[in-house]
């Protein structure tokens, strides 16, 4: 494969699939359809782990696929395959087909069109040598070995991924996308005694390797880790009951896309299964709360030039000042709904059909100082970071655990604690936010949305911000 390979090379020339044949077989399986397209994909991948002082794994692959789709009012025909050729394609065809029977829709006109492209056709996996990049994570785990005695254990990740896409039109229209994908994960066990932690970070985004493996980053990346690990080991257990609770900039922002953003997703609104259906107009949030879903900034782990509709991304706010003013549309829903489509229609690859997803999805500036938000609790806690947690799209109810949290007494900062759970309803929460910060962050690009069973890479964010009640569940007796 070379560094700038031609999408016309990919899916058609250097494979049994013609062009015209395509295009003939699709229209033909559209045929009396509302909408639909045929989603091409060519992809390179690869990863390395490195454990306990040696490289565990080294992985390569390549696949290929495309996905088919018909629509017929809310009906969805979708086939797809891995062999590249005009009778694959008409098996499918046959298939998909088959939600029409009965049905005489009018074909859904083509995505506007755009000239952007967020990223060249550079192939990152390209950019560092294998040898380098197991030195990379062998240097990672060096590192921190001789940063501090009381390390046990290092595991170092890297992994990167090159992907291509066309998506053809019944009216053989098409538009190409290229999605290069990076990511490096640090973990680091901590003893001391008969006591163990652990602590971890990671970052990433849509770019080259370039620019996550330079000394100065991966290093700082090494520290972060360690400094989660140790502060674990002095950690105390968490109270229990309501309590005000400060959320720090960032990666918190998960919090935000799991109890909020998927409430606001186009298809749960649609089917009323939402907390936030028939809200739009209405007040959601405290006022000074904003909420934007971005899909267009460069680089970041949730962004692309199109969807995987063919609709360009965009940057749609959801809330505005408190007020409930969108969702996120994929084409099926946004034309059951009557609305324009936002460019969130996604999908795993082309295996599954696309949905309404979130991209980038993160609460603006407010106007407060982080340090007076502190300095305003009485007695409660300072979230920093998150590990796993579940909600309920239907009630908004949720459970989240912090990985590396704090005690405030009286506007002070005191120790940190384990065993912490926020325990709330996301729409509830909202309206308890009392405080937003001017430091809104991006987190470091590790985030992946789960949804019926798909994955895909997401960015979230948010500034500190002061919820005035909130359940923490704790594991002080």
């Amino acid at each position: 494969m070379t560094d700038k390979p031609n999408p016309e090379d990919l899916f058609f020339s250097r494979t049994d699939l013609t062009r015209s044949g395509a295009e003939a077989i699709l229209a033909g399986a559209l045929n009396g359809a509302d909408d639909g397209e045929l989603f091409l994909e060519y992809s390179v991948s690869e990863s390395f782990s490195f454990d306990d002082g040696r490289l565990r794994s080294a992985n390569a692959d390549t696949s290929q696929g495309f996905g088919l789709r018909a629509i017929a009012d809310e009906a969805t025909g979708y086939a797809h395959g891995s062999e590249f050729s005009d009778a694959a394609l008409k098996r499918a065809a046959d298939t998909v087909h088959a939600v029409t029977r009965g049905y005489d829709g009018t074909i859904a006109a083509p995505p506007p069109g755009t000239n952007r492209a967020l990223y060249s056709d550079d192939n990152p996996l390209n950019e560092v040598a294998f040898e380098a990049k197991v030195k990379l994570l062998s240097d990672i785990d060096a590192y921190l070995r001789a940063r501090d005695p009381r390390v046990r254990q290092v595991m170092a990740s890297l992994s990167g991924e090159w992907r291509a896409i066309e998506i053809i039109r019944a009216d053989g229209e098409s538009a190409h996308d290229i999605r290069p994908l990076v990511r490096v994960n640090i973990s680091v066990m901590v003893g001391d005694g008969d006591k163990q932690e652990t602590g971890s970070f990671g970052t990433g985004g849509r770019t080259g390797y370039g620019d996550f493996i330079a000394p100065d980053v991966w290093q700082t990346n090494a520290d972060e880790a360690l400094r989660q690990a140790l502060i674990k080991l002095d950690a105390v257990p968490a109270p229990a009951g309501e309590m005000e609770v400060v959320l720090g900039p960032g990666w918190p922002g998960i919090l935000l896309h799991e109890a909020v953003g998927h409430g606001l997703e186009g298809d749960f609104n649609r089917k009323k299964t939402s907390v936030f259906a028939g809200l739009l107009g209405q007040r959601v949030a405290s006022p000074g709360v904003t909420v934007i879903d971005d899909g267009t900034i460069e680089g970041r782990r949730g962004s692309l030039s199109i969807d995987d509709e063919g609709t360009p991304t965009s940057a749609t706010t959801l809330i505005e000042d408190g007020i409930l003013v969108g969702y996120m549309q994929d084409r099926m829903n946004a034309r059951l709904m009557n609305v324009n489509p936002t460019g969130n229609g996604r999908r795993q690859d082309f295996a599954h059909k696309p949905m309404p997803r979130m991209t980038n999805t993160f609460m603006k500036n407010g106007d407060c100082d982080p340090e007076e938000i502190i300095k305003s609790i009485k007695s409660g806690l300072y979230a920093v970071n998150f590990g796993g947690g579940q909600v309920d799209i239907t009630s908004g109810k949720f459970v989240f655990s912090a990985s590396e949290a704090y005690l405030v007494d009286n506007g002070k900062i005191g120790a940190p604690v384990k065993g912490a759970t926020l325990i709330g309803n996301g729409a509830d929460a909202l309206t308890r936010i009392s405080m937003v910060g001017n430091d809104m962050k991006l987190d470091p690009g590790v985030g992946t949305c789960g949804k019926d069973g798909q994955g895909v890479p997401v960015g979230v964010g948010q500034p500190t911000l002061k919820i005035d009640a909130l359940t923490v569940g704790g594991t002080a007796s």
